[in-house]
């Protein structure tokens, strides 16, 4: 079976540390490339948590480090969620991997984009703003992008501002961007996220899959993405799915455009279901997911760990 080659921009983060495992002990994806990037945490704390993840993992694709800041704005975190340093809650081993800092992600993206037979999916689990850059500085690569997959937006009101989620409120110039670019993209919003819990009883079986599965059971109880008891929210294991598993979803292909100009609204997505903006569509947008069908495939991926 050929393997879809990918890369991943990311900003690790709890749930971004189930999405790179997710992706890395998959059969269909190879993954060529892994950019840690601001955002859930600072640059520093990315790098490191990028760095133990994959020494606890045993694997070891190419790491570049990717942007420190957004484009023109201001950083914002999301350590209120995922801890000072993004891994509070467990004892990560040494790390034996480290992260290239020669040159930026965006030229490593193009490197591999150059070496790859075939065509590259990018896969964006965090802020967008080296994914854009790759866009904006290399055009010449876009013809051999199959796809953009970003886990980001709202269909209505935000949790970082009051309509904008957060990923793409970190950076709406990037998030503008690649809307823009023409490329084919799939988008999983915050609220499919919320859909896809992880409730109690999963989190119990999670807990039996090895160190690995551990290692995910300490993380979620410091993660304060939805509630220990209540069900977690995974949020960015969705942009993995879309890869993966597409046919868990409800997806409809519509506009989505980034606000950049509003002084209250910065990031905010209008994803429009509706046809008010009378613009071609230029997204696939999960809309739901099967929460059944999520657990399934959720706890069958993490037992690929062991």
């Amino acid at each position: 079976m050929n393997k879809k080659s990918v890369i991943i921009s990311t900003d690790p983060g709890i749930d971004d540390a189930v999405a790179i495992a997710l992706a890395l002990f998959s059969e269909q994806l190879d993954v060529k490339l892994i950019c840690p990037i601001f955002g859930n945490v600072s640059l520093e704390n990315t790098k490191a948590n990028t760095e133990k993840l994959l020494t606890l993992y045993g694997k070891a694709p190419r790491v570049v480090l990717g942007s420190r800041r957004p484009l023109l704005r201001k950083s914002i975190n999301a350590s209120e969620v995922h801890g000072k340093t993004g891994m509070d809650g467990y004892s990560f081993p040494e790390p034996t991997i480290s992260t290239e800092q020669s040159l930026t992600a965006v030229a490593a993206m193009h490197e591999v984009v150059n070496q790859t037979e075939g065509k590259t999916t990018l896969i964006g689990i965090g802020p967008l703003t080296d994914i854009a850059l790759f866009i904006h500085l290399y055009p010449q690569d876009l013809e051999k992008i199959e796809q953009i997959v970003v886990m980001g937006g709202s269909l209505g009101r935000g949790n970082y501002g009051v309509l904008s989620e957060f990923n793409f409120a970190a950076d709406p110039e990037a998030a503008k961007m690649v809307f823009d670019s023409g490329l084919a993209i799939q988008v999983a919003p915050m609220e499919v996220g919320r859909q896809a819990k992880v409730m109690p009883e999963v989190s119990e079986k999670i807990k039996e899959l090895g160190k690995i599965g551990d290692m995910f059971y300490q993380l979620f109880s410091k993660y304060r993405g939805g509630s220990f008891a209540t069900g977690l929210s995974m949020y960015d294991a969705l942009a993995i799915g879309l890869v993966l598993n597409p046919e868990m979803f409800e997806i409809v292909n519509t506009r989505v455009e980034i606000e950049t100009t509003g002084a209250l609204t910065a990031g905010a997505s209008l994803i429009d279901l509706k046809g008010y903006l009378k613009l071609p569509a230029n997204a696939e947008v999960a809309i739901s997911v099967d929460p059944k069908q999520f657990e399934k495939w959720f706890v069958e991926s993490i037992a690929k760990t062991l």
